[in-house]
């Protein structure tokens, strides 16, 4: 069977209970996990190019050895993983990266129990809009009552 989840984090931020979750998931089904890194970032032709270099380098190290560390259980467990870094507009990237490859069997929020609100208002989250446009379904996972 050809089983694949994606995870997806933003900013590096990372909910341990979406990791044991996804482990445990992809175990049950056999499943190749993608792990997928967002980070935010705007360009525009007022940046400096050399600054915006320099930290799209110190991004790209922080962020390869996190996800170089989050695979190490799954592996250690024998799943197949990959793990993939976009900067830019989370949204725009995610849907680009979806583009490019054939659907998952589900997305898992792996940067936190719920997806975030912003603002007074409680806009929704970029997440919330692009979900009801996935082609699988999208889980949150929360922490267990005890």
């Amino acid at each position: 069977m050809n089983n694949k989840v994606l995870i997806v984090f933003e900013n590096e931020q990372v909910f341990s209970g979406a990791l044991t979750y996804a482990r445990e998931y992809a175990a049950r089904s056999d499943a190749r996990v993608t792990f997928l890194m967002l980070v935010a970032m705007s360009f525009s032709c007022f940046d400096f190019p050399g600054a915006k270099r320099k930290m799209l380098q110190e991004i790209e190290t922080k962020t390869g050895k996190l996800l170089a560390e989050l695979t190490e259980t799954f592996i250690q467990k024998s799943l197949e993983t990959c793990a993939v870094m976009r900067i830019g507009d989370p949204s725009q990237e995610l849907l680009k990266f979806l583009a490019d490859r054939p659907s998952f069997q589900a997305i898992i929020w792996g940067s936190g129990e719920d997806l975030p609100f912003t603002g007074s208002a409680k806009k929704k989250h970029w997440l919330c809009h692009l979900s009801r446009h996935l082609e699988c379904p999208l889980l949150t996972v929360t922490r267990r009552l005890k």
